[in-house]
């Protein structure tokens, strides 16, 4: 039930009382699971394509590539906050007082805290960690070894020190050279620069929390003309934020309106499918999507930057035929044999199992958004995957599936997830204009049937938040989808700090 105070609430939110209505009915009545018929996988929606055939599409992204108009589009607003979740258990949980480093971390198995404590003079933020140190603990180096650790904990994660829990992941010093340290922030811009570019011009679109903007113009002020200075070319920044009006209303377990101590209605961000409103705001003729913490040192940046042309490469090679056959589709007379032509790259190029007969029917499935998704191969890491899945209608298609989507108490749609031989990293590359040059309305290729439904916790309370459709899940359910296998090395994300560790975010120095 809504009060007054709700509707005024919900309102000055962006959002209408008959979107909240739909959104607790669709808690109500569930969010039907993908309906997975199959894993793709090589030679079944998946390509892999040989050296030679990276080589030339490489070679052929690179004399188009000045012509068109690029821009890289990254995600940016998550928090490091979950990079530092087993420091942030330490803290509560360990007192040196009642017993001894070595013993808490035999005797809980913490092995994440003892590989950090280990190595904390291989991260790039170790200097700044202990200059705070010597600000705030001036008996550290005659104190224990657990008080130590305790001391370096709290001024890493807490206010007074450096604050680390707080700021956005893009923001934390990932990679240590010889004079300076890098961000994934920097290290975004350092890697743009050798694919998407054009004209030597560089153009970076991030999606930021609000409150973190000023950190991040601070932050490209202060290392732009570094990485102008490296790779000679020019960086132009916009960004933009998750807005408002697509965040949900938070529910409690009987699907009744959440609400917080001031008996005020819970809202919450519904997910990176959010991001569809800020990506369909990008004019651009070709988009490259990548997570903000999947960076690496700048010794290994060459290998990447190969791959995602490849990719690049691809995506101009199939979309040059999608625009031929529509100019020749729409012209007053169409042979037997353009006709034939289509139905034969709809099946053998984009994967297409339903090939329509009519003119028009062709028209509609050819004119879409395009997407060349990299998949690399499982190594159980959470995360959605690509499958071939079957819609309400009965017509299947290849998507990138989250497992979350996929109802795991059935046992043969487990047993086909548990087949999976193919992970999603986030490494895509959008066509996002028609044959005529038209920016696409991303909206209208959403299946917003595909979100779904999440169990967080607030006051130490349970609630359920919806998610809208995944960016790359439903958000872009009704694009036209090439995979292509990428090598395992092109995905190294930050999901702890102690990730930093591996050898691709150490530069060899």
């Amino acid at each position: 039930m809504l009060f007054k105070k709700d509707v005024q609430q919900i309102i000055e939110h962006g959002l209408t009382v008959d979107k909240i209505n739909d959104q607790i009915e669709t808690f109500k009545n569930g969010i039907p699971y993908a309906d997975v018929i199959t894993a793709a996988s090589i030679n079944n929606g998946i390509l892999q394509l040989t050296k030679q055939e990276q080589e030339d599409l490489v070679n052929l992204y690179e004399t188009k590539r000045d012509a068109l108009e690029l821009v890289k589009f990254v995600p940016a607003s998550g928090a490091a906050t979950r990079m530092f979740k087993f420091l942030h258990q330490f803290l509560d949980t360990y007192d040196p007082e009642k017993g001894r480093l070595l013993d808490y971390i035999r005797k809980g198995n913490h092995t994440q805290v003892a590989l950090f404590f280990k190595s904390i003079g291989d991260f790039a933020f170790v200097n700044m960690v202990r200059k705070k140190i010597r600000m705030h603990y001036p008996n550290y180096k005659n104190s224990k070894k657990g008080e130590r650790a305790v001391m370096l904990a709290k001024m890493l994660l807490h206010e007074e020190g450096l604050n680390f829990s707080m700021l956005p992941k893009g923001l934390i010093p990932f990679h240590k050279y010889n004079k300076y340290y890098t961000t994934a922030f920097e290290e975004q811009l350092f890697e743009a620069a050798f694919y998407a570019t054009a004209n030597d011009e560089a153009y970076l679109h991030f999606t930021f929390s609000e409150k973190h903007v000023d950190f991040f113009r601070e932050e490209f002020e202060e290392v732009k003309k570094r990485v102008s200075k490296k790779t000679k070319k020019r960086f132009n920044i916009s960004y933009s934020f998750q807005k408002p009006e697509t965040d949900t209303i938070a529910v409690t377990g009987n699907n009744k309106v959440f609400r917080d101590k001031d008996n005020q209605l819970i809202f919450r961000p519904s997910g990176h499918g959010a991001l569809l409103k800020n990506l369909n705001e990008i004019n651009a003729d070709l988009v490259f999507i990548k997570n903000i913490d999947n960076v690496v040192a700048e010794d290994y940046v060459p290998v990447i930057a190969f791959h995602k042309k490849v990719l690049a490469g691809k995506l101009v090679t199939v979309q040059e035929k999608i625009f031929n056959y529509m100019h020749q589709l729409c012209e007053e007379t169409v042979s037997k044999q353009t006709v034939n032509e289509v139905k034969s790259f709809l099946w053998n190029e984009l994967n297409k199992k339903e090939i329509p007969d009519s003119i028009l029917a062709l028209k509609s499935v050819l004119n879409r958004p395009l997407r060349v998704c990299g998949v690399v191969k499982n190594t159980g890491a959470p995360g959605g995957g690509p499958f071939w899945i079957k819609d309400d209608q009965g017509n299947m298609s290849l998507q990138i599936v989250e497992m979350a989507q996929i109802d795991t108490q059935n046992n043969h749609q487990r047993s086909i997830a548990n087949e999976a031989t193919h992970f999603n990293p986030v490494d895509l590359v959008c066509g996002l204009r028609d044959y005529e040059g038209n920016k696409f309305d991303l909206q209208k290729f959403s299946d917003p049937n595909s979100g779904f439904i999440s169990l967080k916790s607030q006051y130490g309370k349970p609630l359920k938040a919806l998610e809208l459709p995944g960016l790359w899940n439903g958000a872009m359910a009704h694009w036209n989808t090439i995979f292509i296998e990428v090598p395992l090395q092109t995905f190294n994300p930050v999901k702890t700090v102690n990730d930093l560790l591996q050898k691709e975010h150490r530069p060899n120095l």
